[in-house]
Protein backbone atom coordinates (compact mmCIF):
# COMPACT_ATOMS: atom_id res chain seq x y z
CA UNK A 1 0.00 0.00 0.00
CA UNK A 2 0.96 3.81 -0.81
CA UNK A 3 0.17 6.23 2.30
CA UNK A 4 0.46 9.34 1.00
CA UNK A 5 0.94 11.88 4.44
CA UNK A 6 2.43 15.60 5.39
CA UNK A 7 5.15 15.19 7.70
CA UNK A 8 6.96 18.34 9.20
CA UNK A 9 5.25 20.43 6.74
CA UNK A 10 6.46 17.83 3.71
CA UNK A 11 4.51 16.23 1.53
CA UNK A 12 5.56 12.48 1.74
CA UNK A 13 4.92 8.94 0.01
CA UNK A 14 5.74 5.94 1.07
CA UNK A 15 5.60 2.92 -1.00
CA UNK A 16 5.01 -0.96 0.23
CA UNK A 17 3.67 -0.28 3.52
CA UNK A 18 2.65 -3.34 5.26
CA UNK A 19 -0.44 -4.17 7.00
CA UNK A 20 1.22 -4.15 10.58
CA UNK A 21 3.24 -1.17 10.21
CA UNK A 22 3.80 1.25 12.53
CA UNK A 23 3.60 4.64 11.91
CA UNK A 24 6.79 4.99 14.24
CA UNK A 25 8.51 2.72 11.82
CA UNK A 26 7.45 4.99 9.08
CA UNK A 27 8.87 7.22 10.37
CA UNK A 28 12.32 6.07 11.46
CA UNK A 29 13.25 3.03 9.23
CA UNK A 30 11.50 4.79 6.31
CA UNK A 31 11.77 8.37 6.46
CA UNK A 32 14.98 8.82 7.84
CA UNK A 33 13.44 11.11 11.43
CA UNK A 34 15.03 8.96 13.99
CA UNK A 35 13.60 11.26 16.84
CA UNK A 36 11.06 9.48 17.72
CA UNK A 37 12.31 6.69 19.91
CA UNK A 38 11.04 2.64 19.74
CA UNK A 39 11.43 1.82 23.75
CA UNK A 40 8.48 0.08 24.65
CA UNK A 41 6.26 -0.44 21.48
CA UNK A 42 3.34 -0.46 23.75
CA UNK A 43 1.77 3.12 24.35
CA UNK A 44 3.48 2.89 27.51
CA UNK A 45 6.19 4.94 27.90
CA UNK A 46 5.66 8.07 25.45
CA UNK A 47 8.85 8.03 23.93
CA UNK A 48 7.57 7.70 20.42
CA UNK A 49 4.77 10.90 20.90
CA UNK A 50 3.99 12.66 17.56
CA UNK A 51 1.49 14.92 16.71
CA UNK A 52 -1.13 13.37 14.08
CA UNK A 53 -3.41 16.35 13.12
CA UNK A 54 -2.39 18.13 15.98
CA UNK A 55 -3.25 15.73 18.36
CA UNK A 56 -0.68 14.29 20.43
CA UNK A 57 -0.30 10.22 19.91
CA UNK A 58 1.88 7.56 20.59
CA UNK A 59 3.82 6.43 16.33
CA UNK A 60 3.97 2.57 17.76
CA UNK A 61 0.43 2.68 18.57
CA UNK A 62 -0.32 3.77 14.64
CA UNK A 63 -0.54 1.89 11.72
CA UNK A 64 1.20 3.70 9.55
CA UNK A 65 -1.80 3.36 7.14
CA UNK A 66 -3.74 5.56 9.46
CA UNK A 67 -1.36 8.51 8.29
CA UNK A 68 -3.05 8.61 5.13
CA UNK A 69 -3.96 12.05 4.03
CA UNK A 70 -3.14 13.53 7.68
CA UNK A 71 -0.56 16.08 9.23
CA UNK A 72 2.06 14.23 11.20
CA UNK A 73 4.93 16.35 13.15
CA UNK A 74 7.35 15.06 15.23
CA UNK A 75 10.08 16.19 17.47
CA UNK A 76 12.25 17.15 14.97
CA UNK A 77 9.20 19.47 13.09
CA UNK A 78 9.63 21.58 16.27
CA UNK A 79 12.48 23.46 15.47
CA UNK A 80 11.98 26.48 12.41
CA UNK A 81 15.00 27.35 10.45
CA UNK A 82 17.35 25.66 11.95
CA UNK A 83 16.88 27.34 15.25
CA UNK A 84 15.72 25.15 18.06
CA UNK A 85 12.23 25.61 19.50
CA UNK A 86 12.04 27.16 22.78
CA UNK A 87 10.70 24.01 24.06
CA UNK A 88 13.61 22.21 23.09
CA UNK A 89 16.36 25.11 23.87
CA UNK A 90 14.72 25.06 27.54
CA UNK A 91 15.66 20.82 27.82
CA UNK A 92 18.94 21.79 27.07
CA UNK A 93 19.31 24.89 28.84
CA UNK A 94 18.05 23.04 32.39
CA UNK A 95 19.78 19.87 31.88
CA UNK A 96 16.88 17.99 31.47
CA UNK A 97 18.19 15.80 29.16
CA UNK A 98 20.46 12.61 30.16
CA UNK A 99 20.41 9.19 27.76
CA UNK A 100 17.87 11.32 25.41
CA UNK A 101 15.61 8.47 25.45
CA UNK A 102 13.01 10.20 26.89
CA UNK A 103 13.59 13.35 25.52
CA UNK A 104 11.55 13.57 22.42
CA UNK A 105 7.90 12.44 23.57
CA UNK A 106 9.34 14.54 26.89
CA UNK A 107 9.37 17.69 24.00
CA UNK A 108 6.76 17.01 22.31
CA UNK A 109 3.90 16.52 25.47
CA UNK A 110 5.69 19.84 27.07
CA UNK A 111 4.88 21.81 23.72
CA UNK A 112 1.32 20.73 23.70
CA UNK A 113 0.76 21.81 27.14
CA UNK A 114 2.14 25.16 26.30
CA UNK A 115 -0.06 25.37 23.87
CA UNK A 116 -3.16 24.76 26.01
CA UNK A 117 -1.77 26.27 28.83
CA UNK A 118 0.94 28.68 28.67
CA UNK A 119 1.06 29.35 32.14
CA UNK A 120 0.81 25.44 33.59
CA UNK A 121 0.71 25.08 37.62
CA UNK A 122 3.71 21.98 38.84
CA UNK A 123 0.18 19.51 39.01
CA UNK A 124 -0.73 20.67 35.20
CA UNK A 125 2.88 19.60 34.43
CA UNK A 126 3.06 16.66 36.11
CA UNK A 127 -0.61 15.44 34.76
CA UNK A 128 0.19 16.35 31.07
CA UNK A 129 4.10 14.42 31.74
CA UNK A 130 2.27 11.67 33.25
CA UNK A 131 2.68 9.62 30.24
CA UNK A 132 6.61 9.86 29.61
CA UNK A 133 8.82 7.63 32.05
CA UNK A 134 12.36 9.00 32.05
CA UNK A 135 14.67 6.18 33.76
CA UNK A 136 17.69 8.86 34.34
CA UNK A 137 16.47 12.14 35.40
CA UNK A 138 14.23 11.94 39.18
CA UNK A 139 12.30 14.93 36.53
CA UNK A 140 13.10 17.81 38.51
CA UNK A 141 14.97 19.14 36.10
CA UNK A 142 12.41 18.48 33.18
CA UNK A 143 10.33 19.90 35.48
CA UNK A 144 12.49 22.89 35.64
CA UNK A 145 12.48 23.22 32.14
CA UNK A 146 9.01 23.16 31.47
CA UNK A 147 8.83 26.13 33.85
CA UNK A 148 11.78 27.74 31.83
CA UNK A 149 9.93 27.31 28.51
CA UNK A 150 6.53 28.69 29.92
CA UNK A 151 8.94 31.97 31.14
CA UNK A 152 10.30 32.06 27.76
CA UNK A 153 7.35 31.77 25.84
CA UNK A 154 5.40 34.40 28.04
CA UNK A 155 8.58 36.67 27.83
CA UNK A 156 8.57 36.29 23.85
CA UNK A 157 4.62 37.40 23.89
CA UNK A 158 4.67 40.07 26.47
CA UNK A 159 7.36 41.71 23.66
CA UNK A 160 10.42 43.78 24.58
CA UNK A 161 10.35 45.65 27.88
Amino acid sequence: MRVKCTVNGQPQEIDDVWEGESLLYALRERMGLPGSKNACEQGECGSCTVYLDGTPVCACLVAAGQAADRDVVTVEGLAEDDELHPVQQAFLDAGAVQCGFCTPGLLVATHDLLEREPQPSDPEIREALAGNLCRCTGYEKILDAVRQAAATSAQSKAGPS
